[in-house]
């Protein structure tokens, strides 16, 4: 699975690093641009909500219902004739399908399962138009630890990274919500959910499951915003993609979501 992430870029290096078009407003706040009469940031495709808004720029510990950055590639807003470009936007990690009723009264979808996403309700209608990727510098897990001095289990983290300190683009999938009778103008909620396959290689060793990592070279397919992505994209990574990551044990200071800081990667 995929939990807890670190993120240290921001959305206007990002945008200029993929030659992307930065949509993350700033304030990563709606309620900042519906203040200021922003009409373009209030309409479906510009603004995300999030119970937990944070501002562009590093995040050593990113927990689900935060509002994250992504990758997508669409066409313009008053132009779908045109020719979909790359484009960052924030989106709240935690996926709100469009039929639900209410924000944050059902399950917390921050992870899809891979191989059965396409077969369930609630990311059936994103995989074959909503597919995202989530860029990140490594994401954490955890194995059981020994017993502390009370007796009680312990958890120890991993923080699993490329060996090159290059970025990671995980595969997603994003959703559009409006609260109920709202009317189409109306700003709505963007949201993501992280896919998760079989982990590979030596990454077993710290868990079962792994976020599933987009090479560069499958960008196309998988953010192409009219035509459903090949099967073969669905399918865990190569032990080649594997065998690039780096695991290291790192200070179980990430176990709360309030410590974010550099000194949460130092290894162990």
């Amino acid at each position: 699975m995929c939990g807890r992430y670190a993120v240290t870029t921001d959305p206007a290096k990002l945008a200029a690093e993929i030659d992307a078009v930065n949509e993350v407003p700033v304030p990563l706040d709606p309620a900042a641009n519906a203040a200021s009469g922003d009409t373009k940031a209030a309409n479906d495709q510009d603004v995300a909500r999030s119970e937990t808004p944070r501002a562009p720029g590093p995040n050593y510990n990113v927990a689900p219902t935060t509002t994250i950055m992504t990758v997508v590639r669409r066409h313009a807003p008053d132009d779908p004739d045109d020719d979909p470009a790359l484009r960052i936007r924030a989106m709240r990690w935690g996926l709100v399908p469009p039929w639900a009723k209410e924000v944050g009264k059902g399950p917390l979808l921050f992870n899809a399962r891979a191989e059965s996403a396409a077969e369930k309700s609630s990311f059936r209608t994103s995989v074959k138009s909503k597919r995202c990727l989530i860029p990140m510098d490594g994401w954490y897990e955890w194995k059981k630890g020994p017993a502390d001095a009370k007796g009680k289990p312990t958890k120890i983290p991993f923080f699993m990274s490329p060996h090159d300190g290059t970025r990671l683009f995980m595969a997603g999938l994003w959703s559009v919500w409006r609260p109920k009778d709202a009317p189409r103008d109306a700003a709505a909620l963007l949201s993501c959910s992280i896919l998760t396959t079989d982990a590979v290689g030596h990454l077993r060793d710290v868990h079962d499951r792994m976020p599933l990592i987009m090479p560069f070279d499958n960008w196309g397919p998988w953010l192409d915003p009219d035509h459903t992505a090949p099967d073969e994209l669905f399918a865990p990574p190569s032990e080649a993609v594997a065998d690039a990551i780096d695991v290291r044990e790192v200070p179980p200071l990430v176990n709360r979501v309030a410590n974010n800081g550099p000194e949460l990667l130092e290894s162990v």
